[in-house]
């Protein structure tokens, strides 16, 4: 499995303190059958101040620690951007990484804040694509706004954004609202990935087959590969076997 949406670098956000925590997390997730992951830290001017350059080089010292201690995890970067007036100026400037491609596009994790979908973020949406770049929403069915009210994720379906799901959410570790907005994106097939959005191992562990399961028994075991194994991978690039 991929996991294309986890907090598994240390000191630079809200994931592991440190990096002995963070090698921790990578071991979890090895061992729970993901084979690759996406780091993504915030990108959130104020709160969470990174950048393509910061993520690098924290990133760099986590795979050599990988390395070093055997862990058969492969990793990748990028981050997860809360919605801000910074992104333009950040684009601008090449300080966002970007997840991978996906039918020519490149593809953006893009957060909206827990509480709401602030006013004008379909024209940042619709700035974003005609530069060519696919908004992916990080984790709708946990947005407020979203479960007091399902059609406000409607835009976003019709601009043909890509949407990942939090695998915990139809596991129902997110709690019964949530957990029925995940199943409302499975069941109009509108997820595009499932993603663990881990943190630290005791609340937020890497899982994705607790997730992969439920798509399994709902949709069927294609659609549990499709959003684990096979839409990672168009996005990355890489051969699925």
């Amino acid at each position: 499995m991929i996991d294309l949406h986890c907090h598994l670098l240390p000191a630079i956000d809200d994931g592991p303190e440190s990096l002995a925590q963070a090698v921790e997390l990578a071991r979890l997730a090895a061992d729970r059958g993901i084979r690759r992951s996406v780091v993504t830290p915030h990108i959130q001017p104020g709160c969470w101040d990174n950048d393509q350059a910061g993520i690098e080089r924290v990133f760099r010292a986590f795979q050599a620690e990988l390395e070093r201690e055997g862990i058969p995890l492969e990793v990748g970067m990028a981050a997860e951007v809360r919605v801000c007036a910074e992104i333009m100026s950040l684009l601008a400037q090449d300080r966002i990484p970007f997840l991978g491609e996906y039918r020519g596009k490149r593809v953006m994790l893009l957060e909206f804040p827990h509480e709401q979908i602030p006013p004008g973020t379909d024209a940042l949406v619709r700035w974003l694509m005609k530069r060519d770049i696919l908004p992916m929403i990080a984790h709708p069915e946990r947005n407020k706004a979203v479960l007091r009210d399902f059609s406000k994720i409607f835009p976003y379906v019709e601009m043909e954004c890509l949407f990942q799901v939090t695998a915990g959410s139809l596991a129902g570790q997110f709690g019964e609202r949530c957990e029925e907005r995940a199943l409302q994106f499975l069941e109009e097939g509108w997820i595009t990935v499932l993603a663990s959005d881990a943190h630290n191992v005791k609340h937020r562990p890497p899982n994705l087959e607790e997730g992969r399961e439920v798509v399994e028994r709902v949709a069927g075991p294609e659609v549990a590969r499709r959003l684990v194994v096979d839409n990672p991978s168009e996005i990355l690039g890489l051969r699925t076997q």
